[in-house]
């Protein structure tokens, strides 16, 4: 390489490079992507494919000034490297280092955040509207990914820019898939578009013919391209984005500098909203990543020169455990369907999905229609389960409470990355749902301890009709054996796993471990711990919490999970209802948003490992620890 990155002040320097020193700069962001994403994990194949698009961006348009908005942000990694991040990008999602996502609080170059899908061109017609109203004179960028596209907001906001006829620039960025294959219409339609020979060679030919007239050739082919009855609208079937008010250019090659440039100086021309058709290949410059697409979309430490992940822990994730579970249970009755939100693999419906194909549905990235179908199947005496990140079906709360809850429909919420997700940061943590299932009627809420549980949560929930259930587990692997049977569980009952008089803890979720471990520090001082193991946050199992409580006289609850509303809210008003003043202390997750870091590291810093619970309890206790006294 002739230039060196670290020398330049980007991304203002690459106004002035050639073309040969910006492929040059685009090689050197792969090759850097690629090492830092093979030992810290992270969202690779994404990104690879916008690199040429992330140089042309900041080439043409003056950042921060103008506004570049990258939808989702898995694909936002060449933007950092190219907007002062570079020396910072080897701590990418590490405890104190960049996030996965632009972040506003991170760099003037990332004017909005973005973590969940779909949100990109509202959030650039909200930015246009206020400098129009201020009058400002930046320019507003939107990057979004065709499986973004599937996403109804996404829509709504093209229907809202097209009619008020926003200036803002809309970049397709259409490489064929999402984090899973993409699905439904705009997928077909796309395909169409980028598939049919007629339009590219008529195209071709047209231009070729026009260039070469004398004058006003160049003139003649810039108007051609500007009529919204002209020569697209003849050729490309359905103009859909014409339709919405969009003025469309393309299909362009997502990895020609040249291309690109050209046409983003004709969209910059245009005064009304512009719609950018780009196509790119995921995983573009890494052999791997453009093999396997979907393995490189979020993928951990891996060897740089195989492709291959590096060596985990054999234990099966919970995830794993739900998705074999549930395959056992569809295999005995026929009326158990399966739903994802474009999430396939990573929810553990993958073998599902082959195994029964005309009983799961991908619904594309639309958690709202998901929902609202789901609870029509539970109507129409099937039995869905809806397999979603708890953060993702926070955008659906209205379709569980006034479609699934209203009408107390057996659907199954199997809420994955449940509390503390890790390395993905706020937009990612599941630290909410506890709070806003827990708080809707009809509605239970049960939190395994383990994988064991889970199944058997899973089979109850599925062999009886307790309407919508939910059950939360987290993004972790499970020790211990899995039983091959299925077991129902008494419903609404929890469990006592330890005898005390001292002081009782009861856990709600996976952090149960840590507080059976907290329980035999306390234990070694003299402290006889009671351990409730929750298993339902709703409905609470009345009888043993207020016996248990009564016995010790102080309960602290832990909690995976936002404070506010939470387990141990109910846990209060649970003891305020049977009329007992007994002192509560709530762990969990005070009233904060959790930054990335490893799952582990993020558990210990909130104080929900064994040392902060066993902490937590001598403080509430009034007892001081001890130097050397576990």
């Amino acid at each position: 390489m002739n230039i060196s990155i670290e020398s330049l002040n980007l991304p203002a320097d690459l106004k002035n490079l050639n073309r040969q020193e910006l492929k040059e700069v685009a090689a050197a962001i792969r090759e850097y992507m690629i090492k830092t994403v093979a030992d810290n994990g992270g969202h690779l194949a994404a990104g690879l494919g916008v690199v040429e698009l992330a140089v042309a961006l900041h080439s043409f348009y003056e950042s921060p000034h103008d506004k570049i908005i990258w939808d989702v942000g898995h694909q936002s990694y060449p933007h950092k490297l190219l907007t002062g991040r570079w020396t910072r990008f080897s701590a990418l999602r590490r405890q104190g280092g960049l996030s996965g996502f632009p972040k506003p609080a991170e760099s003037e170059h990332d004017p909005f955040l973005t973590g969940h899908s779909s949100t990109s061109i509202s959030a650039a017609a909200g930015l246009a509207l206020a400098r129009d109203h201020l009058g400002d004179d930046y320019r507003v960028v939107a990057v979004i990914g065709d499986g973004a596209l599937t996403g109804g907001m996404a829509y709504e906001a093209l229907n809202h820019v097209g009619h008020i006829k926003a200036r803002i620039t809309v970049i397709l960025n259409d490489n064929k898939m999402s984090i899973g294959s993409n699905v439904g219409g705009m997928s077909a339609y796309l395909g169409r578009i980028r598939s049919d020979p007629k339009y590219s060679q008529l195209k071709k030919e047209v231009e070729h013919f026009l260039n070469r007239v004398p004058s006003i050739g160049r003139q003649l082919l810039e108007t051609a391209e500007r009529l919204k009855g002209g020569l697209k609208y003849l050729i490309v079937p359905g103009m859909i984005f014409e339709e919405l008010g969009f003025t469309y250019f393309g299909p362009v090659d997502g990895h020609d500098l040249a291309a690109l440039s050209n046409v983003l100086t004709q969209a910059d021309k245009m005064k009304g909203p512009v719609l950018v058709h780009v196509v790119t290949e995921k995983g573009k410059g890494y052999h791997f990543a453009e093999i396997e697409p979907e393995m490189f979309h979020g993928i951990g430490p891996f060897d740089l020169y195989n492709g291959t992940q590096l060596k985990q822990k054999n234990a099966p994730t919970y995830t794993d455990c739900f998705g074999k579970a549930l395959l056992k249970i569809a295999a005995a009755d026929p009326k158990v369907v399966a739903i994802t939100a474009a999430m396939a693999a990573g929810t553990g419906l993958k073998e599902f999905s082959e195994k029964f194909p005309e009983r799961f549905y991908d619904v594309g990235i639309a958690e709202q229609h998901a929902v609202t179908m789901a609870s029509a199947l539970a109507m129409g005496g099937l039995r869905p389960v809806f397999a979603v990140y708890s953060t993702f079906l926070q955008r659906a709360y209205d379709q569980v409470l006034h479609d699934t809850c209203i009408q107390n429909l057996p659907v199954v919420f199997a809420v994955d990355r449940a509390g503390i997700v890790g390395e993905d940061g706020e937009t990612h943590q599941g630290l909410f749902d506890l709070t806003y299932l827990r708080s809707i009627p009809n509605m239970s809420v049960l939190a395994p301890a383990n994988k064991t549980e889970l199944q058997d949560m899973l089979y109850t929930a599925l062999n009886n009709n307790y309407g919508p259930v939910a059950i939360r587990y987290p993004r972790d692997k499970s020790s211990g054996a899995q039983r091959e049977e299925l077991h129902l569980i008494p419903w609404g009952r929890g469990e006592l796993l330890r005898e005390g008089d001292s002081l009782l803890l009861v856990a709600a979720g996976t952090v149960l471990s840590a507080a059976v471990e907290a329980a035999d520090k306390l234990f070694r001082r003299g402290i006889k711990t009671a351990v409730i193991n929750a298993r339902f946050v709703k409905p609470l199992d009345e009888d043993l919490i207020v016996h248990w409580a009564k016995q010790c006289g102080q309960v602290l609850t832990i909690e995976e999970n936002i404070l506010c509303g939470g387990f141990g809210s109910g846990v209060v008003e649970l003891l305020e209802k049977n009329n007992l003043v007994i002192p509560v202390k709530r762990l969990g997750i005070d009233d904060h948003f959790v930054s990335q870091g490893s799952r582990a590291q993020l558990l210990a810093c909130n104080g929900l490992d064994a040392e902060g619970i066993n902490r937590a309890a001598l403080d509430f206790l009034g007892r001081k620890a001890v130097k050397g006294v576990n």
